[in-house]
């Protein structure tokens, strides 16, 4: 079916998924509702609400005040805004009042649009001719509004099933006078003009895309609803404040920083705050500088020479603190490793600086002398057999 191609970008791997109804009454599409009370078997009173999804993300309820026979998967006739529009439904009954009362919408029969019937075949066929347009209108509406030099990017347009309204989906920095705009699309296009403005979050998750760990976007796949993310998520996970890898591909922090948040946030409950109090030794202050709670290591630096850091299992830091608060200063560090080591095999500090004092600067440099010989004579071969064969 034509107007199931947006089901192909699905990575599930399942043959014949995005040609048959079947791909989008499963999991494949991420707007797909699972009717899980009917596979329970509870008893729900009977609900005139059904949700229907158009394209993209849009999703609307309807009210049935014809009591047709409707489930998931079926293609209704809806009155639009003004005339009449096509969607899929998605679930019926007591679930869409559960995801009515999820979005915090007023439930009002009367005021609310109808569903007029199931999609006919002509319905239907006028519908693929819509959504044929589509692309070619987006295209050239982009080339309308950079020539009247608007500061804006078209990014979807979304035509009505009865081919007489277009939603033109569109991102912009400030604000944007587009009454003259407006006038030129509804001459040139023919069609009834909505504007309707979106963030570069709801743009990604319209154009899709792969995402710096190898998947589909999670916008563009299964998330529905975008929650502001901080760059206070990544403090408390101890990743870099680097704006190139906290970005995803809307030029946004990513929407995946917030989904261990909670897991940090309560492993870090078991670790002692020690931003301004240093760990004192009898000859040492430590100070603190990040935690490894997967380990459950906390890590600092000497205040006097930052090149040593040392790794101290949490119980033992608590004792150390104990101590410190009772006037005692231990005599030796209880562990000791650096960044570039390993907890376990890490030698201690004594057997570090003898090494260092052992070490030969003088054959390091011989051998460094040799090594660039070999390359040069290497190299000099190359040439001569390069000559040879020209």
């Amino acid at each position: 079916m034509e107007y199931l191609k947006e089901c192909k970008s699905c990575s599930s791997g399942r043959k014949g998924c995005n040609s048959t109804m079947q791909g989008l009454l499963d999991h494949c599409h991420k707007l797909t509702v699972f009717d899980w009370l009917n596979f329970q078997g509870v008893k729900t009173h009977q609900s005139p609400w059904v949700e229907v999804r158009f394209k993209s993300t849009r999703k609307e309820f309807f009210n049935n005040a014809y009591n047709l026979p409707l489930q998931a998967g079926d293609l209704v006739l809806v009155e639009g805004n003004p005339g009449k529009d096509v969607g899929m439904v998605t679930c019926v009954g007591f679930l869409a009042e559960v995801q009515i009362r999820k979005r915090g919408l007023e439930m009002n029969s009367e005021s609310a649009k109808k569903i007029i019937r199931k999609a006919r075949q002509h319905d239907i066929d006028l519908w693929k001719v819509a959504k044929a347009r589509e692309h070619d209108v987006m295209l050239e509406a982009r080339k309308i509004a950079r020539d009247m030099n608007l500061e804006m990017k078209i990014s979807d347009v979304e035509f009505q099933g009865d081919n007489t309204k277009a939603i033109f989906y569109y991102i912009a920095d400030q604000r944007v006078d587009f009454r003259e705009l407006i006038k030129i699309y509804a001459q040139k296009f023919s069609i009834k003009v909505e504007m309707k403005q979106i963030g570069t979050r709801q743009e990604a998750a319209l154009v899709g895309g792969i995402g710096p760990c190898g998947r589909e976007l999670c916008c563009s796949t299964w998330l529905t609803d975008f929650r502001s993310v901080s760059t206070t998520a990544a403090r408390y996970q101890q990743l870099s404040l680097n704006p190139q890898k906290l970005a995803g591909q809307c030029g946004k922090l990513k929407c995946c920083l917030n989904y261990e948040l909670d897991h940090y946030a309560e492993a870090l409950k078991a670790f002692p705050k020690m931003d301004k109090t240093p760990l004192r030794f009898m000859n040492q202050e430590l100070i603190w500088f990040k935690n490894d709670i997967f380990k459950n290591l906390m890590w600092f630096y000497d205040k006097d020479n930052h090149a040593f850091q040392y790794a101290i299992p949490l119980n033992e830091v608590k004792i150390v603190l104990e101590k410190n608060q009772q006037g005692i200063y231990p005599e030796n560090i209880p562990t000791f490793i650096t960044t570039s080591g390993d907890a376990e095999n890490h030698p201690n500090q004594n057997e570090i600086t003898r090494v260092l004092e052992d070490t030969d600067t003088e054959a390091l440099d011989e051998r460094l002398k040799n090594l660039k010989k070999t390359f040069k004579k290497s190299e000099h071969g190359a040439k001569k057999r390069f000559n040879k064969r020209k």
